[in-house]
């Protein structure tokens, strides 16, 4: 599928947190983090708006060119562990997003969950609980979110932003990681050449998380 993309700016900062907010409004990780839906509507932008400030200021988000889908990604060098990022890696409504704070002290997730929702321990436990599972020692690209806005889902769009990152990942050799937060989007990456890293992560009385890993491909992607 042909889509045309670009890398996202300051200018770009209330797009991209509208969409991710649209895309994420139902994905079982909001849904968890914020049970109550009225409460979700009320405090899910300000979580969506820390998320997609983190990435501005240390990482790249792809933007298709219509303002139908995003990418959030963060570079990971060899050894880190800074314990910060997020936990919804697929927005697509059931289908692709992921994040938490992903700031560089180890106070990161107390921090966010100041800033967005104070009385909300779930929005600090998510960033703790995805962290301890995010693999150390390679460097990798992490794909913290995907989202689509809910009336362009399963066109492809998802598919079409991780890819053009991938086909980067191969030339360079670098590895991929992101953490699927549902059985469809796992679908998705897993036809990307992501595979199962480690133990799933089962939420408490929540919904369940899958590690995923991607090895560079020397010749590509099929």
């Amino acid at each position: 599928m042909g889509v045309a993309i670009r890398v996202a700016g300051e200018a770009d900062r209330e797009l991209v947190v509208r969409l991710l907010d649209e895309a994420f409004q139902d994905d079982p990780v909001s849904n968890w983090v914020f049970p109550d839906p009225a409460h979700r509507r009320a405090k899910h932008p300000g979580l969506m708006a820390a998320f997609t400030d983190v990435v501005l200021a240390e990482g790249r988000i792809d933007l298709a060119e219509d303002g139908s889908a995003c990418a959030l990604w963060l570079s990971v060098p060899a050894g880190n562990h800074d314990g910060n990022h997020g936990g919804e890696s697929d927005g697509e409504g059931d289908g692709e997003g992921d994040g938490d704070s992903g700031r560089a002290d180890e106070d990161g997730p107390a921090q966010l969950r100041a800033a967005v929702d104070p009385d909300n321990e779930r929005v600090e436990l998510i960033g703790r609980l995805t962290a301890d599972i995010h693999p150390e020692g390679r460097a990798h690209a992490y794909l913290w979110m995907i989202g689509v806005v809910p009336e362009r889902q399963g066109e492809g769009l998802g598919g079409a932003l991780i890819g053009s990152v991938l086909d980067r990942c191969d030339r360079e050799g670098l590895a991929a990681y992101l953490e699927a937060s549902n059985a469809r989007s796992r679908a998705l990456y897993e036809r990307l050449g992501f595979e199962l890293s480690g133990r799933p992560l089962d939420l408490p009385d929540g919904p369940r998380m899958w590690p995923m890993w991607r090895e560079p491909r020397p010749g590509g992607r099929a």
